[in-house]
């Protein structure tokens, strides 16, 4: 699957560069590129799901703890904050990964979230993160991939940066995810249920 990538706080040149993360954000950057057209559509057709949200989670999951990726790490160690309002989607070597296809509502919290994991409070943590990655779709993927409308889309995620900027602390970076090359959703009312049905895009 190919993405775009924005950087905050120096947040790719980090990841890059450095010997403690290199080779972590490397994994994950595979383990987006590996998601082929052809595996999405596999993991979609048997979740009969509006969108291909689904797919991408689950896909990504298995590339990831694969790799021994903790996935949905408590923020904090306190059982008070055990929620899913309060887990990462993954974590890996200080490294916070938020997997955001929520509604547009939740993007600054979703900015926040990884910036609760590294910043010090009043709640013991489960995991210290040092930089943040947000992966959401762009709104090629969003238009063509069966999400709701509401959903945020990475154009958008950027443009909360710099208002939030004195809030988030924390180096991110923001991955968006593109469109499939090979097909595309069409959203279908069936028996009562949107449904996403994959047709297939012909090449010029």
């Amino acid at each position: 699957m190919n993405y775009k990538i924005h950087s905050f706080r120096h947040g790719e040149i980090i990841l890059n560069n450095e010997p403690n993360y290199n080779s972590v954000w490397h994994e994950l950057l595979s383990a987006i590129s590996s998601m082929s057209d052809e595996k999405i559509i596999e993991y979609h057709e048997k979740t009969k799901a509006m969108s291909i949200s689904k797919a991408i989670n689950n896909l990504l999951k298995d590339k990831l703890v694969a790799l021994n990726w903790n996935a949905e790490s408590s923020i904090f160690q306190n059982d008070e904050y055990s929620g899913n309002r309060w887990r990462l989607d993954f974590a890996k070597s200080s490294i916070s990964v938020e997997v955001a296809f929520n509604h547009g509502e939740a993007i600054a919290w979703n900015l926040i979230k990884p910036v609760l994991a590294g910043e010090l409070n009043h709640v013991k943590k489960e995991i210290n993160t040092e930089i943040g990655v947000i992966i959401c779709a762009t709104k090629e993927l969003k238009d063509s991939g069966g999400f709701d409308g509401s959903v945020g889309e990475y154009e958008k995620f950027l443009t909360y940066l710099d208002p939030l900027r004195d809030v988030l602390s924390v180096p991110m970076v923001i991955i968006g995810l593109e469109a499939p090359k090979t097909f595309k959703i069409d959203v279908r009312k069936i028996d009562g249920k949107n449904q996403g049905i994959v047709q297939s895009i012909k090449k010029d």
